[in-house]
């Protein structure tokens, strides 16, 4: 099975439903609002998949882009993905998304972090507080996880926000900010509210 992202480019995807790709509308609606940020970022593609979404990145210009699959098989599609967009500027671990991110410890901070686990998993919170912990995310940065519709990722720790949350069908993203974002609090208080 086969996709395209921007540039018109082809990327495989691996058979069967154990990856769902993020739908091309929802990569629409990503990258339009990270349409500025994206050039020159560093990139974090965390439960990467296929890596279509970070393959989007690099095909957009990302300076660099680390992803982390625990499916091997998965892995080695990303990877291929990756290489055929931008040789030599994307990595992908195999490894669980929580020891990946306690092995980013004191390793640099990303601008843009992406994040899509199966929605089942009982992820999103574990992974939120991990990037806080961990300092992942830059202060200018932020964070996009994907999740179903009706079962948003609820409040993380206290170092970072949710600043937005967009509906796409059965399907909807939330995006968060540090708490030292540039942003001023007042903002961050109220567009936090439409995260609830």
């Amino acid at each position: 099975m086969s996709l395209r992202i921007y540039g018109n480019r082809l990327l495989r995807t691996p058979q069967g439903l154990t990856v769902r790709p993020t739908a091309g509308r929802v990569r629409e609606a990503v990258f339009g609002r990270w349409f500025e940020q994206v050039e020159g970022c560093r990139w974090l593609d965390l439960c990467a998949g296929a890596g279509t979404m970070g393959a989007e990145a690099l095909a957009r210009g990302a300076e660099s882009a680390l992803g982390i699959e625990q499916s091997r098989a998965t892995a080695q599609i990303a990877t291929a993905n990756w290489q055929k967009v931008a040789p030599g500027r994307g990595d992908i671990w195999t490894v669980d998304v929580r020891t990946g991110l306690a092995r980013l410890a004191n390793t640099g901070q990303f601008d843009l972090i992406y994040f899509d686990p199966p929605y089942q998993s009982g992820l999103y919170l574990p992974v939120l507080e991990a990037i806080d912990h961990h300092g992942l995310l830059a202060p200018t940065g932020e964070m996009a996880a994907e999740h179903a519709w009706d079962a948003p990722p609820g409040p993380p720790g206290l170092g970072l926000v949710c600043v937005d949350r967009r509906v796409y069908g059965r399907t909807a993203v939330s995006y968060y900010r540090s708490v030292t974002s540039p942003i001023p609090a007042a903002i961050l208080k109220d567009t936090s509210d439409e995260c609830g």
